[in-house]
């Protein structure tokens, strides 16, 4: 089992300070194991992100419904979509009723790319808690948010 203080060999003042630290240090860990899983399938987990958010629409849907279900507040979204874009996932289609509103959806290669992704993700990073530790641990994040 993982120990900050052995981690990063220092102490703390309070368990206040180690506990936002833990929060940090973990939230980089896991962007780590990210950025290495979603590299080997052409993607960003950002990108990644994306793709999920169109399949749950089922639908298409404007940038700005994306943008706001993102994960990762990313103020460089219409890249992350030109790349996808670029890649056959994903296509801009424009409404009929207003030329400035663009409606994106996720193409038939990108609902492919999501099914391998969904047969490929072995690793859980939360496989040392146990389903009632996920929800605590769940509703104390929501709590400091």
């Amino acid at each position: 089992m993982g120990d900050l203080s052995k981690d990063i060999n220092t102490t703390f003042p309070n368990d206040k300070v180690k506990a936002l630290l833990n929060i940090i240090y973990t939230a980089n860990w896991i962007s780590s194991k990210q950025n290495t899983f979603f590299k080997e399938f052409g993607l960003s987990p950002q990108q990644y992100n994306i793709l999920r958010i169109l399949r749950g629409a089922g639908e298409p849907v404007t940038v700005q419904t994306i943008k706001d279900r993102m994960l990762e507040r990313a103020p460089n979204a219409t890249r992350l979509m030109d790349k996808l874009c670029a890649k056959d996932l994903i296509e801009r289609v424009a409404c009929a009723s207003d030329r400035r509103v663009v409606h994106i959806t996720i193409m038939k290669q990108g609902l492919n790319l999501l099914k391998e992704i969904d047969a490929n993700q072995k690793e859980d990073v939360l496989r040392n808690l146990n389903l009632k530790e996920a929800k605590t641990l769940s509703d104390l994040l929501d709590k400091i948010r």
